[in-house]
């Protein structure tokens, strides 16, 4: 791990563990929380710490990637109870000056039988970050937002393909059969826009704004690429509460 993904990987434990030494990588002068569950700044991060019972916590992050100033991390995390979650902190100056997450609740294993986190952890390809970062804001763009589903096949390679969402099963045929069962019971999922895109070498994470089931949503998709396909998919879905519930004003991305 570089010194920055260990860092991440440090604070996030302190969720569990309380130990305060590695919340100094927080640059308590400007720390922008998109969390919009908790108060801006270092204070809204203790806030929020604080209301969780002593020793309920854990934390295991599965991935950690590095992408410029930019640490992204896969979690599994147990605080008010289980969850995945994705996180992203933006570091100035060697100090984390910005967060964004997506979490959403535990569920799975899924009809292929893979739970939220497993499969490969380490990065491979590193000099093809920017190529694999293109293929899959194409991917996202074609497919997720403008719905070319005819592309689909120049992006995922028949049923060589794992996937991690709860509800779907591995390859092309099992999207297929999940697009299908969402659309008789009446289920939409639309993505509208593409916010970020971060990757290191064979790993590239997306985080993009739209809608599910008629609630406005935030989707973060982690794509493994293979060979200039996409070839593994983990994801979490988290519902935007309306912006009278927010305790910061920073917007979810």
């Amino acid at each position: 791990m570089t010194t920055q993904e260990q860092q991440v990987v440090d604070l996030l434990k302190t969720i569990e563990t309380g130990a305060s030494e590695p919340v100094a990588v927080i640059n308590p002068e400007k720390y922008i929380q998109h969390n919009l569950s908790a108060a801006d700044g270092l204070q809204g991060l203790g806030a929020l710490l604080a209301a969780l019972p002593k020793g309920s916590a854990k934390v295991n992050t599965m991935r950690v990637f590095q992408d410029a100033d930019y640490v992204f991390a896969h979690t599994d995390y147990d605080f008010f109870g289980p969850k995945i979650g994705f996180d992203i902190f933006r570091f100035e100056n060697g100090r984390i000056v910005e967060h964004w997450d997506n979490l959403q609740e535990t569920a799975g294993p899924n009809p292929s039988g893979h739970s939220m986190t497993d499969g490969p952890t380490e990065a491979a390809d590193l000099d093809k970050t920017a190529s694999n970062k293109t293929l899959v804001a194409a991917f996202v763009d074609d497919i997720l937002v403008n719905g070319r589903m005819e592309k689909l096949g120049a992006y995922i390679e028949g049923d060589a393909y794992t996937q991690h969402n709860p509800q779907i099963a591995d390859g092309l045929s099992g999207l297929g059969e999940a697009l299908k069962a969402m659309a008789a019971a009446g289920v939409t999922m639309k993505y509208d826009k593409v916010h970020q895109v971060l990757g290191k070498g064979n790993f590239v994470l997306t985080a993009s704004e739209g809608s599910f089931a008629g609630k406005h949503t935030s989707f973060y998709d982690l794509f493994r690429v293979k060979d200039g396909k996409i070839v593994e998919h983990w994801d979490t879905i988290e519902a935007i509460p309306a912006q009278s519930e927010w305790k910061n004003q920073n917007g979810k991305f």
